[in-house]
């Protein structure tokens, strides 16, 4: 039974230790290391790019009464190239935007976590939409549930 048990704490143990980064820097081997030679500069940061959306008004999925959504937002993008290819995609986003919207129960939109899946949803169909553009995140300037 120790014959067995011995290397597999063995090995546990020394797992351990390497993905904690005590044994590399024991052996002398550092992550933040490179080859020789070669020396790494810090990437410039990223500078986010805004798209706005224009203003989408849908109706709502609310049997037996009326309901309307104004929707006011800006979308992010990673770089200059991005925003012009979200700018050439802008007619498939309204469109995918509305009928997205169209099919939302007021009641889902209440709350923090209700803004939240609204969110998340345009992000999907946006990148959908704008391949092979990447939108990083959708901003909401103004939100109107009546």
């Amino acid at each position: 039974m120790i014959l067995l048990a011995l290397p597999l704490v063995l090995a546990g143990v020394g797992a351990g230790l390497w993905f904690s980064g005590i044994l590399p820097g024991m052996l002398g081997r550092h992550a933040t290391e490179h080859p020789a030679g070669e020396h790494a500069e810090p990437a410039a940061p990223r500078v986010p790019v805004f798209v706005a959306m224009p203003d989408i008004t849908a109706n709502l999925n609310a049997p037996g009464r009326r309901a309307f959504i104004r929707l006011k937002s800006q979308m992010e993008v990673a770089g200059a190239q991005d925003a012009a290819t979200l700018q050439a995609a802008m007619p498939r986003l309204v469109d995918l935007f509305t009928t997205y919207l169209r099919e939302i129960r007021p009641e889902e939109l209440r709350g923090s976590a209700g803004t939240h899946r609204l969110r998340e949803e345009l992000i999907a169909r946006a990148n959908i939409a704008a391949s092979p553009a990447r939108v990083t995140d959708v901003l909401f300037t103004e939100i109107l549930v009546q």
